[in-house]
């Protein structure tokens, strides 16, 4: 008789617990370490002069790889570029439609370019006419997403032990061309990286250029990547 209690027992209780329609238990096992996910693969275009190929440093420290190496979150494809030492804003305008890119779009463009035409004496008249229309095609380039183009300001070669104390003049004819990229730069509402202060820190700290003393080390190189990844990383992580 108490064998017959039990199994009525313990038939009622399995089926009031059926009764209330319980759910499975779910087992759970956290990741043992963070993941990191690639968001996406982009393509970046840098434009300029010998401050983009990055003249007397070995090429993995041109700011344009640097910042392909660096931007974290996404795979960056190895930089094109069109740039060369000595050129001036006409000079690139001529080689970007002589190249066989001219035609193509990418996911970023940096563009560079002044310090020469203010070396060379150029007016900056044709500074402001040059550069607009250079500027115009890197947004072409970028498939006309403005906030997709980056432009940097000249550096300040006067601290330089290549410019012989003349800073007194080259320094403010590089803010007068400075002044004009930034101002077009701002009307066409694409973005602009203020690396000149970084410049004039080579004043006082020697590693910051390279054996020529006149261009960037690649330590100065990388500061510059430490304020354009963050603003590159920032227009990205909105998609």
């Amino acid at each position: 008789m108490r064998g017959v209690i039990l199994s009525l027992f313990t038939a009622f209780t399995l089926s009031a617990c059926a009764g209330k329609n319980m759910p499975a238990p779910v087992s759970y096992n956290p990741p043992s370490k963070p993941v990191t996910v690639i968001q996406d693969t982009l393509t970046y275009l840098a434009l300029g002069d010998s401050y983009t190929i990055g003249q007397s440093v070995p090429i993995d420290q041109a700011f344009p790889n640097q910042l392909a190496n660096q931007l974290q979150g996404f795979k960056v494809n190895a930089p094109t570029i069109i740039a060369r030492t000595g050129w001036t804003t006409d000079q690139l305008i001529e080689a970007i439609d002589k190249s066989d890119v001219k035609s193509n779009t990418y996911d970023v463009v940096t563009l560079l370019i002044g310090v020469n035409d203010q070396y060379g004496g150029l007016s900056q008249e044709n500074y402001r006419v040059k550069f607009e229309q250079v500027l115009n095609t890197a947004i072409k380039f970028a498939g006309g997403i403005r906030e997709h183009v980056f432009v940097l300001s000249i550096p300040d070669y006067g601290v330089t032990p290549f410019a012989h104390g003349n800073d007194a003049v080259i320094g403010p004819e590089i803010d007068q061309f400075n002044d004009i990229n930034r101002e077009i730069s701002s009307n066409a509402k694409v973005n602009y990286v203020e690396i000149t202060g970084i410049s004039k820190l080579a004043a006082h700290d020697l590693s910051l250029l390279a054996d020529d003393g006149l261009h960037p080390s690649g330590k100065m190189y990388g500061m510059w990547v430490d304020k354009l990844k963050v603003d590159v990383g920032a227009v990205f992580a909105k998609k």
